[in-house]
């Protein structure tokens, strides 16, 4: 990290942090993240914005600027679009990842053309048919970005927000194995807030934080486990096999996010309580994401399947749609014609960040290669546990061994995962078809594996080098 910062360590601050973000054009997360780094006082500095969509950068400096100015933001950052990836790397102290691998035309053939023989995906961006098409498409970006991080920010910590997470990660570390990179995802969050609505169900106790819900957590992203939970020094897990039992027919919805069959997003975690029945441990990742990691028979046989275990498929239409809706935002935004709204988003890259400039330790969640921290799947694969954040440093926490039938699940998706990875790299087509028809959603015969294989790689082939 540079040595250009003045910490003040009477106020507790970190000034002059220098962060390139990488991606932002859809707006969302950058946003997000412009507003958490505007609620906190102890960090400020510069953002560079890079982007390949050279409007969208420019439109996010405008905002960012414009917000830095208002009155009721602590956090006062100067923000400013840059034209190359080369020159926004240059000196950060931090590099955020958090870009589209393609568009939604592409992830619409990810998504929908499996469906043509059976095959259905919830989201479709991690494991599945969708997932390994989206990994060809990202790895070889990636390999770009950590060769630009090797040559002008080999110092910088790299925290990716963008899926699929496990092969992003992996592919940074690949290409530049000192890399100091951790994938982050707040799908455990969604958990530990599921555990505190069971605290207050089962138990009466009230306005408990999800920060309080003490975890270990073990797995891969998206199909994350947990087998030690307390609040307080309460065991949770007596608590939540009641709460399974009571709501596992009727599924439970806590009224905040809405209702299941509303929103495209939501589920009534019958996916999860089913889980929980068959293998005695916690699920921690949301039902969308869980249902594609297991059997395509279990949850996904069907579009009925799905809708009697209460969760939805969410079509890429809906993503289009809203992607266009956070464009015309963007635009009054720029134009001053709309104020934006300062909300925390409870990611927690801005406090890692603080926590690696010394003002602070965390203890949470995140992807990164396995050291041993979990003892019986493969060294070097990217898997998901706490971690202890301090200056500099990001140590994993050892958390323990997978029970053998949960393992029996997950260690297929590493070595598949690892097999994408290398069949990106090799631009070898036929091992990318091998681990295509290695998912377990792929329960079909191999005729229509292949003709699927070959139409989702021609409709995405703007994106790859896979086609003849």
């Amino acid at each position: 990290m540079s040595d250009v910062k003045v910490l003040n360590e009477k106020m507790k601050r970190v000034e002059d942090v220098k962060i390139a973000y990488i991606g932002g054009g859809s707006r969302n997360w950058a946003w997000g993240f412009m507003s958490d780094l505007s609620k906190d006082e102890q960090i400020s500095g510069t953002v560079r914005l890079y982007d390949i969509d050279k409007d969208a950068a420019k439109g996010n400096e405008i905002i960012g600027n414009r917000l830095t100015k208002r009155e009721d933001t602590v956090g006062k950052w100067h923000y400013e679009a840059y034209e190359s990836l080369a020159e926004t790397l240059k000196g950060v102290d931090f590099v955020i990842v958090s870009i589209l691998p393609g568009t939604f035309d592409e992830m619409e053939s990810d998504v929908h053309t499996p469906e043509r023989f059976g095959v259905y995906q919830s989201v479709g961006d991690t494991v599945g048919p969708g997932g390994l098409m989206r990994a060809l498409r990202t790895v070889p970006m990636f390999v770009e970005i950590a060769e630009a991080i090797k040559e002008h920010a080999p110092d910088a910590w790299v925290i990716n927000f963008t899926n699929p997470m496990t092969l992003c990660t992996r592919t940074l570390y690949e290409i530049f194995p000192e890399v100091k990179a951790f994938g982050n995802c707040h799908e455990v969050f969604g958990t530990q807030k599921l555990l505190a609505s069971a605290l207050h169900d089962m138990r009466g106790i009230e306005n408990v934080k999800r920060e309080e819900i003490k975890v270990n957590v073990f797995g891969i992203n998206h199909f994350t486990w947990i087998d030690r939970a307390s609040y307080n020094g309460i065991d949770l897990f007596p608590i939540y096999k009641e709460f399974v039992d009571k709501y596992y027919e009727s599924g439970f919805e806590d009224g905040k996010t809405g209702n299941w069959m509303n929103d495209f997003f939501d589920s009534a975690q019958r996916v999860k309580f089913d889980l929980f029945k068959r293998y005695s441990l916690i699920a921690a990742a949301g039902d969308r994401h869980l249902a594609e990691f297991c059997p395509g028979l279990w949850y996904l046989k069907n579009p009925e399947t799905v809708s009697d275990w209460k969760f939805a498929l969410t079509p890429v239409s809906f993503r289009k749609t809203q992607q266009k809706d956070l464009f015309d935002k963007a635009q009054r935004l720029i134009a001053d014609d709309e104020e934006f709204e300062i909300k925390e988003t409870g990611e927690e890259g801005v406090r890692q960040m603080k926590a690696l400039l010394g003002l602070n330790d965390l203890v949470t969640n995140v992807n990164l290669p396995n050291t041993g921290q979990i003892k019986n799947l493969p060294l070097g694969a990217i898997v998901e546990t706490n971690a202890l954040f301090q200056k500099n440093s990001v140590s994993p926490i050892g958390a323990g061994e997978l029970p053998l039938p949960i393992l029996s699940l997950v260690t297929p998706h590493v070595l598949n995962q690892e097999m994408t990875l290398q069949a990106a790299l090799r631009v070898d087509k036929e091992l990318a078809f091998k681990a295509f028809t290695n998912d377990p959603l792929m329960n079909i015969p191999l005729e229509e594996a292949r003709i699927t294989f070959e139409d989702m790689l021609e409709n995405t082939k703007a994106y790859h080098c896979f086609c003849d």
